[in-house]
């Protein structure tokens, strides 16, 4: 577990690549099914994009010369990394034509510094085809597949307006991962329509899933989003996890996963210039001292109530 009590993702990283592997986030000018009418329109109550897209990207830029500004950006920040990966990060990266998607990432993969792929999307737009070409590009190249399940629970679902059930994302990750394709699953605590045991029982319910590594955000309420709205309307629809809570629930959260899926996040952070509420505003590098501190002052760590949830089914 290492020093943190959880499986942290850049241990598992340095390990197998021998050093640092940074992403470079993109925008490959893709949309989501629940943005563009197939599903429905408004996307995601919660989603911004520009509230995680770096201020250097521009779309109208082609993939090489964002990934020549986000390489310029980076190596200032982090001289010396030995490994990057193109980052298709904003919308649903995988939802359009193949042919599409080939000219996107095949372009991504010629650059001479970076060595793979992260892709980010949604469990509903990875069919069979696509699923096949990226096991092709894992022969040769670094694959990351993040899928956002965003919860395990179809009433909050259903409320954010994601447009698929839990059970589309199981179908998803077994079929990506019978494929050898290495699955992230991102999750979204705190979601309305939730409670604290719905989503402590997600991590039951994940732990039982082929995923290699997970990563938790705590909702927050973003500008420019339906949720802003809602929570500008009348904050008690929107009900927000308070910092000593949000650690509580994170360490109630990790105890429970199983000790075999590395976690590549535990929090998220949100630039205070779009952030509305709540209140309380810790960094990464805070939040994740104060969840092992939590799981130091209660004796346990990641895994370490996995058995008995499994137990009590």
């Amino acid at each position: 577990m290492g020093e943190r009590r959880y499986r942290a993702w850049n241990e598992h990283i340095k390990a197998r690549y021998g050093g640092r592997v940074q992403k470079v986030s993109v925008l490959g000018g893709f949309t989501c099914p629940n943005r563009d009418g197939l599903l429905s329109k408004g996307g995601c109550t919660f989603c911004n994009n520009d509230s995680f897209t770096p201020s250097y990207l521009e779309a109208n830029q082609t993939i090489t010369a964002q990934l020549d500004e986000g390489l310029e950006f980076l190596r200032r920040r982090y001289p010396g990394t030995p490994h990057y990966l193109a980052y298709f990060q904003s919308y649903s990266n995988t939802y359009g034509d193949i042919e599409r998607l080939r000219a996107c990432y095949d372009e991504a993969l010629a650059h001479p510094a970076i060595n793979g792929l992260a892709i980010g999307t949604r469990p509903d737009c990875l069919p069979d085809q696509v699923l096949d070409y990226l096991v092709d590009l894992s022969h040769s190249h670094i694959i990351e597949l993040e899928i956002g399940v965003e919860s395990c629970n179809d009433t909050a679902l259903a409320r954010v307006n994601r447009g698929h059930t839990f059970a589309t994302s199981v179908d998803a990750i077994e079929r990506a991962a019978a494929r050898g394709l290495e699955v992230t699953a991102h999750l979204l605590l705190g979601l309305p329509g939730e409670s604290v045991q719905s989503m402590l029982d997600g991590a039951r319910l994940l732990s039982a899933l082929p995923i290699h590594a997970l990563k938790l955000h705590q909702l927050q309420v973003v500008r420019g989003t339906l949720l802003a709205r809602d929570w500008q309307r009348n904050p008690d629809s929107v009900p927000l996890l308070g910092e000593e809570d949000c650690i509580s629930l994170l360490a109630d959260f990790i105890e429970r996963l199983s000790p075999r899926i590395w976690l590549q996040r535990v929090g998220s952070e949100v630039p205070p210039s779009q952030k509305l509420a709540p209140a309380w505003n810790l960094r990464l590098f805070e939040l994740a001292p104060r969840i092992t501190a939590e799981l130091e002052r209660r004796g346990t760590w990641q895994g370490s109530r996995y058995q008995a949830t499994i137990n009590a089914l």
